[in-house]
């Protein structure tokens, strides 16, 4: 991030560092120049008192969104670059202390009664350095919502990447994904990538997204190994998912919760396996997964159906997609894992692409900016299969510059094969 310029100042001026960027402020400002950071938010340090030094511990994460009802935006704390609780431990100086007026005590012989802090094991507010953090992840002294681990989420792992990240309307971040690598018992490759999305209507949805892609990427990598058949460890992956968002709601309602209205966590789920020539999808809910070839001269394809309303609309022939979409009730989904679900159905589905090109795993609030496949083809960089965390942090930025009305997670999963000649990107099996 480029400094902006400040004033030469003479010695005699002392400028105190803004606590989010370390960048000089003037006396008086409400707000840092350079990163907005709220300077009135921070107690401003006594001139008597040597330098200390204040340890922040690291921000605890917070926990995934739902595309069933998704009415209405939440408000949100925006999240100042550079702060504390992404740098861990950090020193705040406080200004050399001036000698004593003639007659008046010396405040530096004085013993002082410590500044009020947070708690043994509690954590420090990164706004104001003085209040405790309460269990929702907020101030107790200022209110300002902390910032959480899971707002954003990298990771890559060999051929396989996958980014999360909050959007720009919502609170917390309720999606989750895991990516991973197995072999199966011959010793060839299996790449594994899950994503999941928090129902917002249900109770800790955050909660049921990160127990579900748990749970199916662990189930996935036991029972490959075995030589389960990768659609068939899909299946049951699914299944294994759907009872840990389950065991959730027998769970004691949490203390900070019980003034709210329960119902059991919910999620959706999507996942793919790439093992040799098979690609193997599986999904419950509105989550997607697409194929996009290398040579974008060919056509990409969609691999899954929503589970939603407008999908039941499309499919009975009540209403074509534009109008299915358009309406408000579009994106109910019909299928979740949780409870209250209805009939869980696993949908899998394995193919056979004929030519290279990239699996892309999604949540709604990637596709609401990239729906079709052709749209979603044109979203993807050309080099995404070479450099897939690379293509999913593009994608991300997609949904972010169209909005990031919702929770954003893609996972990128390349698939290469020798040319064969003409034929659809991707036939079914």
């Amino acid at each position: 991030m480029s400094q902006k310029p400040q004033p030469q100042k003479s010695q005699e001026t002392a400028l105190s560092p803004c606590p989010g960027c370390a960048e000089p402020v003037e006396p008086g400002d409400l707000f840092c120049g350079a990163c907005g950071y709220d300077l009135s938010a921070v107690p401003a340090a006594p001139a008597d008192h040597p330098t200390v030094a204040l340890a922040v511990p690291v921000a605890e994460s917070g926990v995934a969104d739902g595309g069933a009802a998704e009415n209405g935006a939440d408000a949100e704390e925006a999240r100042p670059a550079g702060s504390p609780a992404d740098s861990g431990d950090f020193e705040l100086a406080a200004p050399a202390p001036a000698a004593p007026a003639a007659g008046a005590p010396d405040p530096r012989t004085v013993v002082a009664d410590p500044a009020p802090g947070p708690a043994a094991g509690g954590r420090l507010c990164v706004a104001c350095r003085v209040g405790r953090v309460d269990t929702d992840g907020y101030c107790e002294n200022c209110g300002h919502a902390q910032p959480r681990e899971r707002d954003h989420m990298e990771q890559e792992l060999g051929s396989v990447a996958a980014v999360s990240d909050r959007g720009l309307r919502h609170h917390r971040n309720e999606d989750s994904f895991a990516v991973s690598t197995t072999a199966l018992p011959d010793g060839s490759p299996a790449v594994v990538a899950i994503v999941c999305d928090g129902v917002s209507s249900a109770s800790r949805p955050d909660e049921a997204s990160a127990a579900a892609a748990s749970a199916a990427n662990e189930a996935l990598l036991e029972s490959l190994p075995r030589g389960v058949h990768p659609q068939q460890a899909m299946h049951e992956a699914i299944l294994a998912a759907a009872e840990a968002v389950n065991s959730l709601a027998q769970q004691p309602v949490r203390e900070q919760d019980q003034h709210r209205h329960q119902n059991s966590p919910a999620c959706t789920l999507v996942g793919a396996i790439v093992v040799g020539e098979l690609l193997v999808v599986g999904w419950v809910g509105d989550s997607r997964a697409y194929w996009v070839p290398d040579d974008r001269s060919h056509r990409a394809a969609r691999l899954t159906e929503d589970d939603s309303w407008a999908a039941q609309m499309v499919a009975a022939g009540l209403m074509n997609e534009a109008q299915a979409y358009a309406d408000e009730r579009a994106h109910a989904i019909t299928g979740w894992l949780g409870a209250d679900a209805y009939e869980l159905e696993p949908h899998t589905a394995a193919f056979k692409p004929d030519r290279s090109g990239l699996v892309v795993v999604c949540t709604d609030g990637l596709w609401n900016y990239a729906e079709s496949a052709d749209e979603m083809s044109a979203a993807v960089p050309a080099d995404a299969s070479r450099r897939p965390l690379h293509g999913a942090q593009v994608l991300v930025g997609h949904a972010l510059d169209g909005g990031g009305h919702d929770n954003v997670t893609v996972a990128l999963l390349p698939f290469a094969v020798q040319p064969q000649g003409a034929g659809s990107a991707c036939d079914t099996t």
